[in-house]
């Protein structure tokens, strides 16, 4: 290996797929009562943590990012055997996941002077991230140099973007991701929000009446940045994200075969939106993910 791609656990990419691209993650932590904090996919995993929600509705977990030890622990394993890292953190703007690293790698730089470990900040998160952080595999495996695939990572990571509904705006409002006001409208008369991450920020882009409108709505968001953005299929990645129903995950790809068939989308990724981001945006969240090939 040239270099070890580690990412923080906002990825959200299955443990079979990370252990198959060899991909480090170090866990966030989540709890339900502010005493008791577990790692994701380690000690609880992403089915039991919707089911928890699902079952004791107004309940509100909090997360807590990786720590400096847990940074310093893993990136000393690689550092020990001279191998450069490249670790990738979910947006400053929702997290000090990137600041922890960061702090992880000045102590590392004190017992290992020569130790080559860059952290990248995402500014995105979840199934995105774990795209983001499969375009870095892709680089490594390809053959791409270490500095070659930074400045790669770099010049596509302003072309992410997250179109996503939510069941309803509760989450969001109580952990201060939105304003109130969009907060009251997202609850009246079965409205659902759409919104768009961009830059590491999120982003009201309108609302829909119904679940079903709403997917259907985020479909049309992407299929517009698709066009304005792009001028051929083989220039992006996709993937959708779903959170505690999969048949709504399988919903959304049977409607993007449809809308977006015309621009040669057929099948895309799609995995489950983990703890980190479920936190915040409550058990229901369904979208998309786009974002730049790096070649």
């Amino acid at each position: 290996m040239t270099y070890q791609i580690i990412s923080d656990g906002s990825c959200d990419l299955p443990s079979e797929l990370t252990k198959e691209k060899q991909i480090h993650v170090v866990p966030f932590y989540v709890s339900f009562d502010d005493t008791h904090y577990y790692r994701e996919m380690e000690e609880i995993n992403v089915r039991d943590f919707y089911q928890e929600m699902v079952d004791k509705d107004g309940i509100y977990p909090k997360t807590s990012l990786p720590s400096v030890q847990d940074y310093f622990d893993v990136f000393q394993s690689y550092a020990a055997r001279q191998i450069p890292m490249i670790c990738i953190c979910i947006t400053q703007k929702f997290s000090g996941s990137f600041g922890a690293a960061e702090n992880a790698k000045e102590l590392i730089l004190e017992q290992y002077p020569d130790a080559q470990i860059t952290v990248i900040d995402a500014q995105v998160n979840t199934v995105l991230q774990g795209i983001y952080v499969l375009e870095a595999c892709r680089m490594r495996d390809a053959g791409f140099s270490y500095e070659d695939c930074i400045a790669r990572l770099l010049a596509i990571r302003s072309s992410g973007r997250i179109f996503f509904t939510v069941g309803d705006l509760d989450y969001l409002r109580h952990g201060g991701r939105i304003g109130k006001l969009a907060g009251l409208t997202g609850s009246l008369l079965g409205v659902k929000p759409l919104i768009t991450l961009k830059e590491g920020e999120i982003f009201p882009s309108g609302i829909a009446r119904g679940r079903k409108k709403s997917m259907l709505k985020v479909t049309d968001m992407l299929r517009q940045y698709i066009l304005e953005t792009f001028s051929d299929r083989s220039e992006y990645q996709l993937c959708i994200g779903y959170g505690y129903d999969v048949e709504e995950g399988a919903e959304l790809m049977a409607i993007a075969r449809e809308k977006l068939g015309d621009l040669g989308v057929s099948d895309i990724p799609t995995y489950q939106i983990g703890a980190t981001i479920g936190v915040h945006t409550g058990p229901y969240p369904i979208g998309f993910g786009i974002l730049r090939k790096a070649y």
